[in-house]
């Protein structure tokens, strides 16, 4: 499936959800966020920092917090959708648009907001060790070049490599993200800087 270049393109792919996906959508804009397109999904930015974003699922469509994990969530709202996985995110999940508490998800949005402003992120576990997947640790064996290009890379971005990689299912999936990722180590970038 092509990823939508607009949210209206992307709100039209997703007709179940539509009106759930549009009123989400009115109230992060009556915020004060800036909308764009980012990972085929609508995110929603301020100050060119990630605050929010909409997805749209088999049974329910939701809003994503990039730093919900920080969130007071005194009413029990949010979910962490990949446990384990993700320390920050968490989304809020609605079956349908009559589920939408506008005030209260007026006052989630205005909360990540204010985190944002004040520069608070969630921080990785500190000390966790680094688990690299077999292909990734055979190919810094074998080229001197990579090993001290990704050693030059702080943890999170090596952390980062090692579980896009590694999360890969089959093998010659695997092998085709580390591909894409030898270039990017010897450039000395991160995988997803393009995104930060």
């Amino acid at each position: 499936m092509k990823k939508p270049a607009t949210v209206d393109s992307f709100l039209q792919e997703h007709e179940q959800w539509r009106e759930t996906l549009t009123k989400l959508r009115a109230l992060l804009l009556a915020s004060g966020l800036e909308e764009t397109i980012k990972w085929g999904q609508p995110a929603y930015t301020l100050d060119g920092k990630n605050v929010a974003g909409l997805g749209a699922f088999k049974s329910y469509a939701g809003i994503w917090f990039f730093q919900g994990g920080l969130l007071e969530d005194k009413y029990g709202k949010l979910v962490n959708a990949q446990e384990g996985k993700t320390q920050a995110m968490r989304q809020w999940r609605f079956q349908s648009a009559e589920e939408i508490d506008e005030k209260l998800v007026l006052e989630y949005i205005a909360e990540a907001m204010r985190y944002q402003q004040a520069g608070r992120e969630a921080k990785p576990a500190p000390n966790k060790p680094l688990l690299l997947p077999e292909e990734l640790s055979a190919a810094l064996k074998s080229n001197t070049q990579l090993a001290e290009r990704f050693a030059q890379l702080s943890p999170g971005k090596q952390r980062e490599y090692a579980g896009y990689i590694g999360e890969a299912k089959r093998e010659a999936t695997r092998a085709q993200r580390l591909e894409k990722c030898i270039p990017l180590i010897l450039e000395g970038k991160g995988l997803n800087d393009k995104y930060k």
